[in-house]
């Protein structure tokens, strides 16, 4: 996890935009790096580095002896940099995973380059002997980009917003900053002004679609076929398989722990691999929550079930209301759930940055898309309109649980991993029967349960622990975390303001005091930039007001059984 930042073709003194880049510090707190462009004094790039793997030689733009016209600025993990030198006798320089990303290209150019990473990344690679500038990003957006461009060809990318919001330009008062779609690349044209062109944007991998570098994967040919024995351990090796190559890492890995099922069974699998490979030392597991909370009894249950050294964040009202600015600065929207949960998340970040020595954090984003675990799946008219809503979900993952967990964890220097999201293991998934992915006797996700039914990896209550919102949680079942903070912003936001919303916000306007209390705060930081969020996360099916699971029907008869 690092911060990129990088401008073509600046009007401006450099020495006074880069200051922007100094807005994303936090992505890389051990080192800075500000660095011009041969030949083009209005090209820069800017970096602030993690330091995750390769602490000698892994200061950005990457650049190597063999192609002393590439520049690679990149936030990332390639999982399969190995796997990829061993296929196409790649010589590297350096051990920094990325350096394959400029052996790739020059093998086969930039669609070839996209489509062979088995990771997570965002990337600026810069060709000066063909004058072409290539961004990319991975299939869900694991890792954020954003980017503004010019009518005139000034070009400013960013690992967030907050990076490009003030560069100075003279053609335009406010460029339209946007994020770059995820699964995509883009190719640009470089004049010799400094300027760029863009050429085309190109959607390089659907995640339906089984990965072109799934051909070099460690795990190779599964067996075909529907039944559920067969589906069942295809899933388990899949999911093995993406944790296991998530252990790549040269600072202490830690895992976050909400006693939830996609939380628990990361931690369970990423205990028992890291015994398998003899890491000298304990995994620590982090819970967060309220006195008492759901969240925070269950994960001492898997805790003391699996054997890690396991950390509790108890919070109480009043430090999570505070956190509300500095938390919708860190994530650049004003999504409801989004700000909710992420909340929890930022400061149980913020205790692992203080109090452990854990760096790299694995976390469960990604299943409730993939496995249809929202409790609103109940309601699903046909297998077949639930899987295109799980596909739409994946789809959007960048604007909601993918955003939190990437902002709330950079916010403190933490590099994120998402088992869950492994191209393998989401492409399988997703070829399944539309049938067999549904809900089943009144549980979501039945099918990943019971594919690890048999394993022991988790107690049986754990495993079969019904579906509760991060944000619901961590709070007592008697009063939750939305009633909590509702409580508090009805004394913040006057009735007539909530009235007039719809005139101060046309687009998006907020329809609860809570939502305009968000709106507010977002918009003191980032004004006129309400479009990168296009609509607020709601469930669908349910005639539902609030996009807290706990105000639905099927929560409430669930928890009074």
């Amino acid at each position: 996890m690092c911060g990129i930042w990088a401008l073509f073709g600046s009007d401006e003194c450099l020495s006074v935009q880069c200051l922007s880049a100094m807005k994303i510090a936090h992505r890389g707190p051990d080192a800075f790096r500000f660095e011009n462009v041969n030949g083009f004094t209005n090209c820069c790039f800017g970096f602030h580095r993690l330091a995750v793997v390769d602490q000698l030689y892994g200061m950005q733009p990457i650049r190597v002896k063999k192609f002393p016209y590439l520049w690679l600025c990149y936030n990332g993990e390639i999982y399969n940099f190995k796997q990829l030198q061993k296929q196409f006798g790649f010589e590297y320089q350096t051990l920094v995973d990325g350096e394959v990303i400029l052996h790739l290209y020059n093998r086969g150019g930039i669609e070839q380059t996209a489509s062979m990473l088995d990771g997570v990344f965002a990337f600026i690679l810069l060709d000066t002997a063909n004058r072409k500038v290539f961004l990319a990003r991975d299939t869900y957006g694991v890792r954020p980009l954003f980017k503004v461009l010019t009518d005139d060809g000034f070009l400013g990318v960013c690992s967030e917003a907050k990076g490009l919001i003030n560069l100075k330009h003279s053609t335009s008062l406010c460029p339209k900053v946007e994020p770059f779609l995820p699964g995509h690349y883009e190719v640009l044209d470089l004049k010799p002004s400094g300027k760029v062109a863009s050429v085309e944007l190109v959607k390089f991998h659907s995640y339906k679609d089984e990965p072109l570098h799934a051909a070099c994967d460690t795990v190779e040919t599964l067996p075909s076929g529907f039944d559920l024995e067969t589906v069942k351990s295809n899933i388990r090796i899949l999911f093995e398989n993406a944790v296991r190559k998530r252990l790549m890492a040269h600072r202490r890995i830690g895992c976050l722990l909400s006693g939830g099922l996609d939380s628990s069974l990361v931690a369970a699998v990423l205990l028992k691999l890291m015994k398998e490979i003899d890491l000298n030392y304990p995994l620590q597991t982090f819970a967060i929550g309220m006195e008492n909370s759901p969240d925070l009894l269950a994960a001492r249950k898997v805790a003391a079930h699996i054997g890690s050294e396991h950390h509790e964040v108890i919070f109480n009202s009043e430090e999570g209301i505070q956190a509300i600015e500095e938390v919708i600065f860190s994530l650049e929207t004003y999504d409801i759930t989004t700000v909710r949960a992420s909340i929890g998340m930022y400061l149980v970040s913020k205790y692992i940055r203080k109090k452990t020595d854990s760096v790299v954090i694995f976390s469960g984003e990604g299943s409730d898309e993939l496995t249809q675990g929202y409790i609103y799946f109940h309601k699903a008219p046909s297998p077949e309109e639930a899987a295109e809503e799980s596909e739409r979900l994946l789809k959007e993952l960048y604007l909601f649980d993918v955003l939190r967990a990437d902002r709330t964890t950079a916010a403190h220097g933490l590099e994120l991993r998402v088992p869950f999201l492994d191209h393998r293991f989401t492409s399988y998934y997703l070829s399944l029967p539309a049938e067999l992915r549904i809900p089943k006797n009144g549980i979501e996700k039945y099918l990943l349960r019971q594919s690890f039914e048999d394993s022991n990896l988790l107690p049986k209550e754990i495993l079969w622990r019904p579906k509760e919102a991060f944000s619901d949680g961590i709070a007592s079942v008697k009063k939750s975390w939305f009633s909590i903070l509702q409580d508090y912003i009805d004394q913040q936001v006057d009735d007539l303001l909530l009235e007039k919303a719809a005139e101060k916000y046309p687009f998006n306007p907020p329809k609860t005091k809570e939502s305009y209390y968000y709106r507010q705060i977002f918009e003191k930081h980032y004004s006129g930039q309400s479009n990168w969020l296009p609509h607020y996360w709601m469930p669908r099916w349910v005639k539902a007001t609030d996009p807290s699971a706990r105000t639905l029907k099927h929560y409430k008869s669930a928890t009074q059984e």
